[in-house]
Parts: structure tokens; sequence; C-alpha cells
């Protein structure tokens, strides 16, 4: 992995704070007026009620009903917390926190039990409807995905995303959804994470459906997703805005990529073209399209290979003027750090077609950088500030609407390791505003505890923490519950608070 010199210097470039900020953050930072505090879920991961009132089964019900330890702990989102019944309670916990927002996403199949408009289940339906009307009753608002993971399975059957048809097929689910929930549902975002969708779900086996058709399905995947989502954004700008209002965009998924070394640097940029600028180009650049790096590269490969064109397909000048500025925010989910680097023993290192053979980098996070229990999720708010303000210097600030930041533990109520998380990203956040990115969202992954897809139960991220082995999956608050109530209340960040109670409430007003 390198010389072990340039790894520390970079890891205290990267984890070491000057002590002209160290000083100011143990003072109180307040965030902008208008600013918005929210928490996040996903409906195969909350809902439960996978076969109730006409419900039909998506990929995660198959794969987990097929191959029962395909997860961890050989279980399932079957019932899940069992949002679909206690949702009240959900919006109870809402209120406690006095949250401006809360995120959530529709089950393509609760909606659609056929996966096509010819017929919509009118009990899914009156679920989201409870749901946005009980948010709204005090004054949360509903921010709504419309696929987060959870695909029809009978739509996989027909190839999924890596059938150009499906452009109609989720455009058809939008547009519904759109006039289902749209008078009451002022912000959308399209598809949570395409780079998730379509490497780990297609490209490898880390995500239902387990493809693993390396170098090939996660390309095709990627350009009819862009395609489906610019023509559902499209639908909406120019049907539902007009008289509905309301912003719409995609979710991107980014860890922040950081130079092992100084040679290391232009590589260090080729692995976030690859790895969301593959996304985020097309929507966001002056040009748009795929990144020049990844067509030049993938282009090159697939020659020497043999294969007679390339295998990352090209989109008609069309779609490319369709796709691009198809965003009202950039919305992103964000984790953690790596770091970048390139030796001989990259050689053979990957499977030949593959997209990691195609990028040619290697990464990983040094041992001593703290981490929670997600394997990959290392503790690192500097590279949080690098990510928004590449952000802003490469795509001419656009607002960028915080929609995923969290941190796993394996449970308990005591959860300090959170907290500096979140406080460490929220300073980071605060920094990049003070240089002037424009970000006036922030979302915390997530509520509650959940299915963690391929972790199971393992892996805990919620601020309350969700009992399980309790028929009525009781939800209780962490220590980190309360200091983000505090953080939404005050709309300040305070280093120096500590909860006093360990009683959760709801405040006047909410």
């Amino acid at each position: 992995m390198g010389n072990i010199l340039p790894v520390t210097l970079l890891s205290c470039v990267l984890l070491c704070v000057s002590e002209t900020v160290k000083e100011a953050r143990q003072s109180e930072r307040k965030f902008p007026d208008g600013f918005q505090f929210g928490t996040a879920t996903a409906s195969y991961q909350v809902e439960g009620a996978w076969d109730a009132d006409g419900k039909t089964p998506n990929i995660w019900n198959h794969l987990t009903h097929t191959d029962p330890c395909s997860t961890d702990d050989c279980k399932n989102g079957d019932i899940a917390n069992d949002s679909y019944n206690l949702y009240k309670r959900d919006v109870e916990m809402m209120r406690e926190l006095g949250l401006d927002f809360y995120r959530f996403s529709l089950s393509w199949t609760r909606i659609l039990p056929t996966s096509f408009p010819d017929k919509i289940n009118e009990a899914g339906v009156q679920y989201y409807n409870n749901l946005i009307d009980e948010m709204l009753k005090y004054n949360i608002q509903p921010m709504v995905t419309l696929f987060h993971w959870d695909l029809p399975q009978k739509l996989q059957e027909m190839g999924g995303w890596t059938n150009p048809h499906i452009v109609d097929w989720f455009s058809d689910y939008a547009r519904v959804a759109f006039e289902l929930f749209g008078d009451r549902v002022k912000n959308w975002i399209t598809i949570n994470e395409p780079s998730a969708v379509c490497y780990h779900g297609y490209g490898a086996v880390t995500l239902a459906p387990k493809l693993n058709i390396q170098g090939v399905a996660e390309y095709l995947c990627a350009k009819n997703l862009l395609v489906a989502h610019a023509k559902a954004y499209h639908i909406y700008d120019k049907e539902f805005r007009p008289t509905h209002g309301g912003t719409i965009g995609l979710t991107h998924s980014a860890l922040w990529y950081e130079p092992e070394t100084e040679k290391d640097v232009e590589l260090a940029e080729v692995v976030r073209q690859f790895e969301w600028g593959q996304y985020a180009h097309p929507i966001f650049s002056k040009t748009g399209d795929f990144p020049p790096v990844m067509k030049e590269k993938i282009a090159a490969k697939s020659a020497a290979q043999g294969f007679k064109r390339s295998r990352l397909p090209e989109f008609t000048s069309e779609e490319v003027e369709m796709v691009r500025g198809s965003s009202d925010f950039f919305g992103l989910n964000h984790y953690s750090t790596y770091l970048v680097y390139k030796n001989e023993s990259l050689e053979g290192y990957y499977d030949v077609p593959s997209f990691y053979d195609d990028l040619e980098a290697l990464t990983y996070q040094p041992t001593h950088w703290s981490g929670g229990a997600s394997y990959w999720l290392k503790d690192v708010p500097q590279g949080f500030y690098n990510l928004l303000t590449k952000i802003r210097e490469d795509y001419d600030n656009p607002p960028v609407f915080i929609l995923e930041n969290g941190y796993s533990t394996r449970g308990g109520l005591d959860d300090d390791d959170r907290i500096t998380y979140i406080r460490g990203h929220l300073n980071a956040l605060l920094d990049a505003i003070e240089e002037g990115s424009d970000i006036p969202v922030y979302t915390v992954w997530s509520l509650m505890d959940n299915f963690e897809w391929l972790r199971g139960y393992t892996e805990r991220f919620g601020l309350y923490e969700v009992d399980y082995e309790s028929p009525q999956r009781t939800r209780t608050p962490r220590k980190s519950a309360f200091v983000y109530k505090e953080i939404v209340r005050s709309r300040a960040l305070d280093p120096h608070y500590e909860p006093d109670t360990t009683v959760m409430t709801i405040d006047e007003g909410h």
C-alpha cells in the first residue's frame, strides 16, 4: 500500500486540525437562516408488511426468500421496523427531534403491484397518504424518494435497469406518484445512489440482484438509469411544477478519494470521475455526457480486450441534452474517505473486464483511522469538506442537499462516537458554507435502526434504537438523538452540550 511515511503525512493532512480551528470550534457555531434539518429511512429497510394489502415482491424480497443467509444474520425485511403499522410512532419521533423534514421512499410494488400503472393499489396509496398527512399535521415536510433499491421483481426478470424499456417503466411510475402525492410533497428524489444500484447490484454481488456481470451490466444500468431519471425530471418540470411547485433531483453517493502521495494526485481525480462523476458529470457539467476520462479509458480497454465497441454505451446527442441540467440540487450521501494509490501490485489484481480494471487504481483506509461498525466507514470530516469544495468548484456551486450522513455502531444507547462523527461533519459543512458553498439541507441517516441490506440488523445507524425482539419494535432514543434534537432546536452546534435527561419529550410547537 505504498510507503509508510507518505501515508502518515497524508493522514495528518486529513485528520489534524490547526490550533486556530480547534479554538474556533470550542465555541458555538450558528447555522444560516433557513437551514433545514431532517432524518431519513427507506421503504424496504423499515416498512415491513412485505406482502400486505396487495403488495407484490421486489428484488429484496426475492433475494432474502430464495437465499435466506445472503445477509450476515440470515434475516430479512419482511417485518423490519413495522413502520407500515407503526407510522404514527415514527412521526412522534420526528416531533420529538423537532425535524423540519423527513426523507422516506415509496415502495414501487406497494403502489403498482403489477409494476405498471394499469393497477393502482389503493391500500398502498392510503398508507403513504396517512404518513404524509400525519407529518404535515405537525409541520414536518415530506421528502420523497421514488426509488431506493427495491425494484419490482417482475421488472428484474425482464432485465431491470439493463433493459432500455425501464426508462418508460420508471417514468410511468413517477408520474403516478406525482399525481397521487404531488399536491403535498414539494421535494422529490428520483433515484437513490445510482452508483450503488448499478455497480453493487449489476457489476458485483454486494446488493440485490447480485448479477456480477462485470464491466458490462453496470454501464448499461448507468446509462438507462440516468435517462430514466431525466425523463422523470422533465415530466415533473413540465406537468407538475407549474401547479405544485417544488424541487426534484437525484441523490449521489460520494466518498472522498484523497491521493496517498503527490504522484497519485491525477489518479485520485480519475477515481472520483469513475466513482461519482459518472453520474454527476452528465447532469451538472457544462458539456454533459459521461466524464471524458471514463469514455477514453473504457473505449481503449474494450478495444484491447477484443470488444467490437466500447462497453460504456453512448448517449445520443438528444439524451445528453435531456440529462444535462436535470436536477434542481446536488443530492449528496456522504459517509467516509479513502486513500488512492497505484503500484505493481495492481497487475492482475482485478477481474477482466471489470469496473475496477477499467479504473486502474487501488483504494484503502489506514487502520489507525477511527471508524464505526461498518468496515468501510471511517470518521474523516476533512474529506467531507474537500468533497463539498470540489462540488462547488467543479459544478458552479449548485445547491447541495446533504441527504444521508451517519455512523454505524453495534447497538446500545450511549453512542458518543456517533455524536463525535455528526458534530465533526457538521463543522466541516459549516466550514464549506463559510467558503461559499450553497448547502441548505442536512439529513442524518438514520431516524432509527433498520435493515442494512446484506448486513441485516448487525449494523445500527439509528438515532433511535429499535428492539427487534419486541413485537412492538420498541424505539428508544440514543444519546445522539438528544444531541441532534438540541442542534435542531438551537440552530447551532455547541461542542459542550451534554444531555441532562434520558426522557424524550415533544417540545411546544411540534
